[in-house]
């Protein structure tokens, strides 16, 4: 017992230290994960001297796996699937086939038998979706066409594990399975419901346990957790979660199927479920710490004998793997018309092996077709080319949006007209804005850099311009030496700033507008220039809070009242509070800003009550009918 706690002890310590630093360098958990195991295994050798209690822990850890593949399952409703099916067919499919298809070739070549070839170009084919995803919402790229074409490939690959973990069996190694067999004799036999049965009926069996997952998890799973739900216990759901979960894994371990099939299957069957939410928010924390544990195992179990004895070959064979795939990607980016800068994005974002590399691996290890000296080497080949993600990531950010900005000025539309206002974004915070002056008379020129934005706006006679507004050519181009203000509705925050600094430089006239994002990015602009900062969600919060105000009984007249005071004395504090700021902009740690931001929250909690305290006269009973007895309880509150 001392010593499972001392290996726990030693795994949480080494995720609680790891992971965290590697998200501030940009490498994300994953590498984190991985880091944090390399450490604590090869290197130190803290952990991973006892084999049978390292394969026992990695056995209990790839039921993370299991966990990722039914919340994969609940993410796949029809309707979506349906919308994306042009590229997640299309991308993805291609993307996988001929990756497949061209590394398996490349194995053959190499001298490798066909099984095992083709087993490493379905490993090898897909990309890391924790990665990617990641690094795509922290850079702002995720509604971009490179992002969704990159998430429309991340999706088709994890829905590509469950059929390559049912393929993968069918390519065992005889003399492998034989080297097993003859293992299991000795060690004795797990519990199997089809051991010594004939094919026909080991396949009735099968068919029947996918149907009955089917089956239960439509009519049975529904009114069992409606059930559950009436009882109020969020214990008692997270327990019938992690229990259908469960099960059905044990389920198809004893039919000898992989436990991931099934729950993917019954994730899927419960993907247009009420409870869908309720299920992911349940399992995803035993998922993240499965799954974090199993990436520490994997870590630990590298040798770093095999990386640093024959490192020059795992080089040249990750740097191989990530220049095919990046050939393939660029070929289907051209394929499906996507953008230059999009192309580079798409290409270098998903040219690594992805965290589902390492699963695949460890499952094709334990269904006797790879070798374990092979599979050691696939292992660092997909830790090494995760580690030079990051790295392509800020070679994308150095220089393709430079050299973009160079060779792509004629890519941008000609732009005919001048207005009195250019706005600088067409989403949905820039089209309120440009439809407000328009409809007041108020000529403007609207830039955006999303294409299909100006093709939508174009269906309901919106004239917009594509062009990147950072540009100075296309500011001069859309007259904004002869404009009187400028518009900034992007939603990039860095762009926002960079444009405002630049306008403000060259063109001290201009009065501009910016979208700030929070309180802190307001501030940024008002200090490199901006004449105003509006915070994009500020009005359609106050307006949500006096609806529910409303709603909870009180006057419609206080509710407007109170607004109006919540929204000058926002004003003047937030003015109050930029000096503060000027002086440390780092907010957290600026504990004079915090003092005097609790302040003002209390002051406007006390001027709300006196507000509320106020009594209502006749001038007020416009806003809703009198009561009948209105004019006796006015005399009776005013008695002289």
């Amino acid at each position: 017992m001392d010593g499972f706690l001392f290996q726990a002890f030693i795994y949480l310590c080494a995720a609680v230290i790891a992971v965290p630093i590697a998200k501030r360098l940009g490498l994300g958990s994953v590498l984190g994960y991985l880091i944090a195991g390399i450490v604590i295994g090869p290197l130190t050798g803290l952990v991973g001297s006892n084999a049978e209690a390292m394969q026992e822990l990695q056995n209990f850890a790839e039921f993370g796996v299991v966990m990722m593949l039914f919340l994969v399952g609940l993410e796949l409703e029809p309707h979506m699937l349906w919308e994306m099916r042009n590229r997640l067919l299309g991308l993805g499919g291609l993307q996988v086939s001929i990756t497949t298809a061209l590394i398996t070739g490349a194995a053959l070549l190499l001298g490798l038998y066909w099984r095992v070839a083709l087993a490493i170009g379905l490993i090898l084919s897909l990309s890391s979706t924790a990665i990617v995803l990641q690094t795509l919402n922290e850079k702002g790229l995720t509604k971009t066409d490179g992002g969704r074409a990159s998430f429309s490939i991340l999706l088709f690959q994890d829905m590509a594990v469950i059929p390559i973990l049912a393929l993968i069996p069918l390519l065992a190694l005889p003399e492998l399975t034989n080297e097993a067999a003859a293992h299991t004799q000795t060690q004795g036999e797990h519990l199997s419901l089809v051991t010594g049965l004939p094919g026909w009926a080991h396949a009735l069996v099968v068919i029947n346990a996918v149907a009955a997952i089917l089956l239960c998890g439509h009519f049975l799973a529904r009114p069992l957790f409606r059930f559950i739900a009436t009882t109020h216990l969020p214990e008692i759901f997270t327990a019938s979660a992690l229990l259908l979960v469960i099960g059905i894994a044990l389920l198809m371990t004893l039919v000898g199927l992989s436990p991931a099939l099934g729950t993917f299957l019954a994730g899927v069957v419960l993907a247009d479920s009420e409870f869908r939410h309720e299920l992911e928010s349940n399992i995803e924390p035993f998922k993240g710490l499965l799954l974090g544990l199993f990436f520490i195992t994997v870590g630990a179990g590298i040798d770093v004998k095999i990386l640093f004895g024959d490192f020059t070959t795992i080089l040249g064979l990750t740097l191989g793997v990530m220049l095919l795939k990046g050939a393939v990607l660029f070929g289907l980016a051209r394929l499906f018309s996507l953008k230059l800068g999009d192309k580079w994005l798409f290409t270098l974002g998903l040219s690594q092996v992805g965290e589902f590399g390492f699963v695949l691996l460890n499952f094709s290890l334990g269904q006797y077709v790879l070798p374990p000296e092979l599979a050691q080497t696939l292992s660092l080949v997909v830790a090494l080319s995760m580690l030079l993600t990051p790295i392509l990531f800020i070679f994308y950010d150095k220089f393709i949006p430079t050299r973009l900005q160079r060779q792509n000025n004629a890519e941008a539309d000609a732009i005919d007209e001048q207005g009195s206002v250019i706005i600088a974004g067409s989403g949905r915070f820039g089209q309120i804005v440009n439809r407000l002056l328009i409809s007041s008379g108020i000529s403007t020129v609207v830039l955006d850099h999303e294409a299909s934005t100006i093709d939508m706006l174009r269906q309901f006679g919106i004239k917009s311009h594509y062009g990147d507004a950072s540009r100075p050519d296309l500011l001069h181009a859309a007259g904004i030496e002869q404009a009187r203000a400028l518009v900034i509705a992007i939603d990039d925050q860095k762009r926002t700033v960079e444009i405002v600094e630049y306008v403000k430089r060259r063109y001290p006239h201009i009065k501009i507008f910016a979208r700030a994002f929070d309180i802190k990015h307001d501030y940024t602009l008002k200090k490199k220039g901006a004449d105003v900062a509006v915070r994009e969600v500020f009005s359609g919060s106050l307006q949500m809070g006096a609806e529910v105000l409303k709603a909870l009984g009180m006057h419609p007249f206080d509710v407007e009242k109170m607004s109006h005071a919540f929204r000058r004395h926002d004003q003047a504090a937030t003015e109050q509070l930029y000096g503060i700021w000027d002086q440390d902009p780092d907010i957290i740690n600026n504990q004079l800003f915090i003092t005097r931001a609790q302040e003002h929250s209390e002051t406007l909690r006390e001027i709300l009550e006196v507000d509320l305290l106020q009594l209502h006269d006749c001038t007020e009973r416009g806003w809703t009918p009198p009561p009948k007895d209105y004019a006796q309880k006015l005399v009776d509150q005013h008695p002289t």
